[in-house]
């Protein structure tokens, strides 16, 4: 059997973790925060209407103003940014121009694209809550990219479930069209993350069917 070679993706998995205890005052370049949010943007979705927004947050007084909505989870303080991840529920309303550069760039034709444009307008009248799946299904495929990015620059990251939605929505005046997925702390380890451990492959993996 031929040996598997770890590539560094491979490596940037199992390196990263989710860190709670971050060195305070120290913060990430613009221009390596700039890199990390395009490799996140290179996540798929579904028919590419790409159904995620970042909203970044690295001022000091912005931060401390989420801790009562983190339920002063004090990393939110302590990391030197915080991305809130926003769901697109209407990413439909994308697909216009998507596909209208495609056809600009002669990758289609304006018939495809009208025919494509159709179904995924169809797609979300008729799949119930489609825009709202959607948007948690493909902005987290954005979301574990953004973590893997940044562990490939050195930076850790924690993912947080925990927060008041609504309150985010209101301090952050997000408009109703986008939900808020997940926010991200992003920075440097003051202590390593807490030791975890994996269930093995054959406890998680189902051959053919149940």
């Amino acid at each position: 059997m031929a040996t598997v070679v770890e590539t560094s993706v491979i490596k940037v998995m199992k390196e990263r973790s989710s860190v709670r205890k971050y060195q305070s005052g120290v913060g990430i370049p613009q221009s390596t925060l700039h890199q990390i949010l395009e490799a996140a943007a290179t996540a798929p979705s579904a028919w590419n209407l790409q159904h995620w927004k970042f909203v970044t947050i690295q001022n000091q007084e912005n931060k401390e103003r989420l801790l009562p909505i983190a339920y002063h989870q004090q990393q939110v303080a302590d990391a030197s940014a915080v991305v809130i991840v926003l769901g697109d529920t209407k990413a439909n309303e994308n697909a216009e121009n998507v596909y209208g550069e495609s056809v600009r760039a002669g990758f289609m034709t304006e018939e495809v694209k009208n025919s494509i444009v159709n179904d995924i307008d169809n797609h979300y009248k008729n799949a119930g809550h489609a825009g709202i799946h959607d948007a948690i299904r493909n902005a987290s495929f954005a979301a574990m990219q953004l973590m893997l990015a940044a562990k490939a620059h050195g930076i850790d990251s924690g993912p947080m479930g925990g927060y008041d939605a609504e309150a985010l929505r209101k301090e952050l005046n997000i408009p109703d069209r986008y939900i808020p997925v997940l926010m991200l702390t992003l920075g440097y380890a003051e202590q390593p993350a807490y030791p975890t451990n994996r269930f093995p492959v054959d406890q998680v993996v189902i051959r053919e069917r149940f």
